[in-house]
């Protein structure tokens, strides 16, 4: 365990200035706090936060946040206060040591709700003070170096969150060693079996190969300084066990078929001497087609700079370079930790002439993403957002005008349009792509020039969010497919509003509903509207809430002894709203005296035919009413296609709501659809759970779409109400013997 005179000694290396008395103070205090606690291993719980704080003095970050390394678990496991840290140690280390704190029980291996807010915890809380992500990454770094003392489920557990969540987040801000062995760690406990071959093969690899890296290391050295780049050093390396095992899985390839096992980092004294070294290697080694990149002229968005190369080199090895400077190294080891901003403000140079910019662009990145947090998505959403943003591998692009567009590997056109502008993605129809029209399917490479073709009447399909990759393009198409449901239902709100004020003498307008918009319970005229529409609000409590005293005068159907379609007895019905000619066509009528807004009919008259659509419609659907030429009255559910014939006639829609006797239900007819495996049993199978649930079926076709694998079936059934048909819709899908089921619809 790490001595108290030893933590100083580490820290003055780097700062010889820290301030020695509170780091002493820490040091002190945590010791007194933790005092016998033990660790699952059985050490002293101190020895945990030591190694934490030795984990950072490693990034060299300045004694604040070793301070805070040191008390990170003093409020959650001891007797230790805020107020109390507070008064000890400021209020910038109390308000760090709470923060992490609130974080130190996230479980963001759990359903998807509770993972997302737990993820948003986390990002705001980094947000707020970078150092608080700095502390925790450490602090994961080690449990997961402590791992093997852990029950065989937490092993799992951590691991999997460490994967999904802490280790790419490191890699997104720039802390690529940090990031390599929280995965190699994490892939040790999730694929013990692949992790012990890979490592295996590894050692006798070492072995036969021993010497051949140092010989490699030597022979790049004494190359670049006999061509005049002094004092620059090749150091190199074998790839860790995880990096090998995603890219078998990620281009299907055996161990045997991986020839790029070693890399080698060359650090030169600046930038024209990256460059010149490039060349050198260039000319003495042939290179690798394909294999080239340069993330000096375009640094990833976690501020990564270097050139990357693969050469067939030294003892005809296939081996890949990097050639940075010595601070592009220092950030791409240490990241956001690097970054002069976390380092007492200091923005001078480092030796090479280089200025590090007064933010990272990582934590821009970060700040970004919180930004999110304000537009709305769902929990999933965020989750699924953030989650593609930390994993993604990127591909350069540029606008026609030449502005570079980073964009995760495999991104298409739309998603290049979304990450210009979202009215721009929500407008595309088309891209050229390095001057040809191309598919929006196409997958964007590095280099290609993207000009995106639009129009101002589209609106983007649902099915691209199949298409896209990126987290912004799929939460602007799911915000636009909401907004044209939304616009739908507002278009048949409007329509029925329009008719109940010009039945009450009144006019509808959308500036007379805003006073009354805190009566029904909604912030906006188009909330309102639409809500009418999906039948979530009544359009007489519109007509009410705008003119308050208005009274309502209304009639209802005598019952007559007949029965109407489909068998929909006395016993049960619908209620409607009409208009006169309706009134009219029913024949006898009288005053309602409830002044209920419907006319409830529960037998239908002689002269009158009330009825429901070909494919039916049960009892929880929303329904509307369409009166037919010859003043038959046909319902539909709102989903049915056949009512897109009737959108320019609104004089024929009628309100409809069920009004059933549950003492004495009725079946209502319903027609499905299933795509079946053509095998002996499946039709007593499909009939068989249909009879289960006490559900008649009146028809069954056989579809015209029969292969020699599977058959089409057309069932028209009878069922109580829509969860009647939806216990029977998810009991066929769970049939081994049917392939897909759905309701069919006008």
């Amino acid at each position: 365990m790490m001595r108290q005179y030893e933590l100083v000694e580490r820290v003055q290396k780097y700062k010889p200035d820290a301030n020695e008395a509170l780091l002493n103070k820490a040091y002190v205090y945590a010791m007194q706090k933790h005092g016998q606690q033990k660790r699952a291993s059985g050490d002293p719980y101190i020895s945990h936060p030591l190694e934490v704080a030795a984990i950072l003095t490693d990034m060299h970050l300045d004694e604040s946040t070793i301070a805070v390394a040191l008390l990170h678990d003093t409020i959650e496991d001891t007797t230790a206060t805020r107020a109390e840290i507070d008064e000890l140690f400021g209020e910038d280390i109390g308000r760090l040591v709470e923060g992490l704190t609130k974080l130190k029980r996230l479980d963001l291996v759990s359903k998807k709700a509770k993972q997302a807010e737990n993820l948003r915890k986390l990002l705001l809380a980094i947000s707020d003070d970078v150092r608080v992500l700095l502390v925790k990454l450490a602090d994961r770094l080690h449990n997961m170096r402590t791992l093997e003392h852990m029950k065989a489920e937490q092993k799992a557990r951590i691991s999997e969150e460490t994967m999904e969540i802490y280790a790419p987040l490191a890699g997104r801000m720039g802390m690529q060693d940090m990031r390599d062995e929280l995965e190699d760690l994490s892939f040790r406990y999730m694929n013990p079996e692949a992790y012990e071959t890979i490592t295996k093969r590894l050692a006798d690899l070492s072995a036969r190969n021993e010497g051949l890296i140092k010989k490699i290391e030597d022979e790049l050295r004494e190359l670049l300084v006999a061509s005049g780049l002094v004092g620059a050093s090749a150091k190199g390396r074998q790839k860790k066990p995880y990096s090998i095992f995603r890219k078998m899985q990620s281009k299907s390839l055996s161990f045997e078929q991986l020839s790029d096992l070693y890399g080698f980092r060359i650090i030169v004294s600046d930038i024209p001497s990256c460059y010149r070294a490039l060349g050198i290697v260039h000319t003495r080694w042939r290179v690798v087609p394909g294999r080239f990149k340069d993330y000096i002229s375009n640094p990833k968005q976690n501020d990564y700079r270097s050139i990357h190369t693969t050469i067939v080199g030294p003892s005809r090895q296939r081996i890949e370079l990097q050639i940075r400077t010595q601070l592009m190294q220092e950030i791409a080891e240490y990241g956001i930790a690097a970054h002069a901003l976390y380092k007492d403000g200091q923005t001078g140079e480092k030796g090479s002439g280089e200025l590090l910019p007064k933010e990272s662009s990582a934590y821009s990145w970060l700040r970004h993403t919180i930004e999110s947090l304000a537009e709305g998505d769902n929990p999933e959403e965020f989750l699924e957002h953030t989650k593609l943003e930390l994993f993604q591998d990127q591909v350069f692009c540029f606008t026609p005008k030449g502005k570079l567009i980073a964009l995760p590997r495999g991104a298409t056109p739309i998603d290049f349009a979304y990450a210009v502008h979202t009215n721009i993605g929500d407008t595309t129809v088309g891209a050229k792509i390095n001057g040809r029209i191309m598919p929006l399917v196409t997958r964007l490479n590095n280099g290609d020039e993207v000009e995106i073709i639009r129009s101002g009447v589209q609106v983007p399909p649902a099915a691209w969010e199949e298409i896209v990759v990126t987290g912004k393009a799929r939460s602007a198409i799911r915000r636009a497919t909401k907004m044209a449901i939304r616009k739908q239902y507002s278009g048949l709100g409007h329509r029925i509003l329009e008719r109940t004020f010009e039945r009450a003498s009144k006019v509808f307008s959308k500036e007379a509903l805003k006073p009354a918009l805190h009566r029904l319970a909604h912030k906006d005229v188009e909330d309102a509207i639409a809500a009418v529409g999906r039948g979530e609000l009544s359009s007489l409590d519109v007509l009410r809430a705008v003119y308050p005293d208005y009274k309502d005068e209304r009639v209802t159907v005598k019952p007559a002894a007949d029965d109407g379609w489909f068998n929909m007895r006395s016993a049960t019905g619908m209620m409607f709203k009409l208009p006169d000619r309706a009134k009219t066509a029913l024949g006898d009528v009288e005053m309602n005296s409830d002044g209920s807004e419907y006319i409830p009919i529960r037998g239908l008259s002689a002269s009158t035919e009330v009825g429901l659509a070909p494919s039916g419609a049960v009892p929880g659907d929303r329904i509307v009413g369409i009166m037919e030429r010859d003043n038959r009255i046909t319902i539909y559910p709102i989903q049915a296609s056949a009512l897109q014939r009737f959108d320019d006639q609104p004089e024929r829609w009628i309100d409809v709501r069920w009004d059933l006797d549950e003492a004495n239900k009725a079946r209502f007819p319903v027609t499905i659809a299933l795509n079946t495996i053509n095998e002996p049993g499946t039709l007593a199978t499909v009939a068989e759970t249909t009879a289960r649930l006490d559900i008649n079926i009146r028809t069954l076709t056989m579809g015209g779409n029969r292969t020699s694998d599977f058959s089409d079936l057309v069932m028209e059934i009878e069922v109580w109400d829509l969860r009647h048909l939806n216990q029977l819709l998810s009991q066929l899908k769970d049939l081994d013997c049917v392939s897909t089921v759905k309701r069919i619809y006008d």
